[in-house]
């Protein structure tokens, strides 16, 4: 007797053609909404001058206030990429793409107000980007939902 095991399709990459990675692309995209509220709150506590991040930081240009609503328009940004993901649009993946490489970018600048705060969302970031990047194909976007 012999038994003949059978394998799903491989892609291009050698990874499996339907749902490898999947689950990866949907904790991106949950990723996605959780640091756009993380913004949201950095953003309103920015705009609002409060007390809690580093008093009398120096910024590459502008001030606390600026980068708050900076911080907030990201924040608006990632919230509609992580839905976008989530229900499976794949132009959503794309922008979720750049907008997370941008906010990488502005957290970077942030880094004086808030350090910990800001290398926490960098670090979300990448981690989203790195899901989005390796496994947001099509069919994985499309399994995911």
């Amino acid at each position: 007797m012999t038994s003949a095991t059978t394998e799903p399709p491989r892609s291009r990459g050698g990874h499996r053609a339907q749902g490898h990675g999947s689950g990866l692309v949907l904790f991106a995209s949950v990723l996605l909404v959780v640091a756009g509220c993380f913004n949201v709150i950095y953003g309103i506590a920015a705009i609002a001058n409060s007390h809690v991040f580093t008093a009398n930081a120096h910024y590459v240009f502008g001030n606390l206030r600026t980068w708050g609503w900076i911080t907030l328009i990201f924040a608006i940004l990632l919230l509609i990429a992580g839905g976008g993901i989530m229900v499976g649009n794949q132009i959503a993946r794309w922008f979720g793409v750049v907008v997370l490489g941008l906010n990488l970018i502005e957290q970077m600048f942030s880094i004086p107000a808030y350090p910990f705060w800001s290398l926490t969302i960098i670090a979300l970031d990448v981690v989203a980007l790195y899901g989005l990047c390796a496994y947001g194909s099509r069919e994985n976007v499309e399994a995911a939902v």
